[in-house]
């Protein structure tokens, strides 16, 4: 129970520790709104890495999924696509991309490491060429809406695609606990060879994993798109980073079997109070990359840590 607490805990620490450092502005309900909606785009990104990670797997090609889906819905808005039609097709294309990765990384046997190492430069070369090497203007849509500070109705009373991303949030905390893929996806992590002498397809279990979080990251895309309002190749450049420290940091082990999507969601929020809580006292951007590699580097040493006196 502590465990799985661990992350909100930690979360609860590093937002009481700003709101005495900060004050006011910082715990303020317009900066509450802030924080959440800039955690959006790596919470989104973070609930398929949960999946990915839980397996075993791993995926470096998440920040270039999610500029080649921006760029996707900015060119076929351009074009004169609804934008119904250019939403559900940058979806897609993240969709695409997973089942790509999840393909390469059964047919071929190679590490997922390696696969999305190769497929970051893929995915953001096919982003770089669709977008002409240059930022892709679209036309204003409701899209530009979707993380708005001040959403419309004001019932909302937070960005629309925050509701989306807890609601896909539930969607997948409930396809982990309470569905067979779910129990597939922890004992491929826990032990593959395990999983498959007891019947699992873990080929074809892994290709739905990689294209369920590629799905997930095409919905990071979309919401990228819409706080940046343009289609831009250069978009989420080292993202994946971040989304795979918020699922680090939430309690997921990078070897495999472990993890949650309240954890995850913690471990991105935190990442955001943080960055938002030293940019309020001025704090350098360097010093923050600092701490947050610190906070990484500390998770995975208490992973580790904890196996050990496990296997002992």
């Amino acid at each position: 129970m502590v465990k799985s607490l661990g992350p909100l805990i930690g979360l609860g620490a590093v937002y009481l520790f700003f709101c005495l450092w900060a004050g006011e502005p910082f715990y303020s309900s317009f900066n509450r709104v802030t924080v959440l909606t800039q955690s959006v785009i790596v919470a989104a990104g973070a609930l398929g890495m949960t999946l990915v990670i839980i397996s075993g797997g791993i995926d470096l090609s998440v920040g270039s999924v999610i500029a080649l889906s921006t760029v996707v819905v900015a060119r076929l808005l351009e074009g004169g696509a609804s934008p119904w039609t250019a939403a559900f097709s940058g979806i897609a294309v993240g969709a695409l991309c997973g089942a790509a990765n999840g393909l390469l990384i059964t047919r071929l046997r190679l590490v997922p490491f390696i696969i999305t190492l190769g497929t970051l430069l893929v995915f953001r070369g096919a982003a770089t060429g669709i977008a002409h090497e240059q930022k892709i203007d679209a036309p204003i849509t409701w899209l530009n809406d979707m993380l708005a500070k001040f959403p419309e109705p004001a019932w909302l009373i937070v960005a629309p695609g925050v509701w989306l991303t807890v609601l896909l949030a539930v969607v997948v905390a409930l396809l982990l606990r309470n569905t067979i893929l779910g129990r597939h996806i922890y004992a491929i992590g826990s032990n593959e060879n395990a999983a498959r002498i007891c019947g699992v397809r873990v080929g074809l279990t892994k290709f739905y994993i990689y294209t369920l979080g590629g799905l997930l990251t095409g919905f990071a895309g979309l919401m990228q798109f819409s706080r940046l309002t343009v289609g831009d190749p250069t978009a989420a450049r080292g993202m994946e980073l971040d989304i795979i420290a918020a699922v680090v940091i939430g309690g997921g082990s990078l070897q495999g079997g472990e993890g949650t999507v309240v954890g995850s969601l913690a471990g991105a929020m935190l990442m955001a109070v943080i960055r938002n809580g030293l940019s309020m006292q001025g704090v350098p951007s360097w010093v923050q990359d600092v701490l947050t590699g610190s906070i990484i580097v500390a998770a995975v040493a208490i992973d580790r840590l904890r196996h050990r006196q496990k296997a002992d």
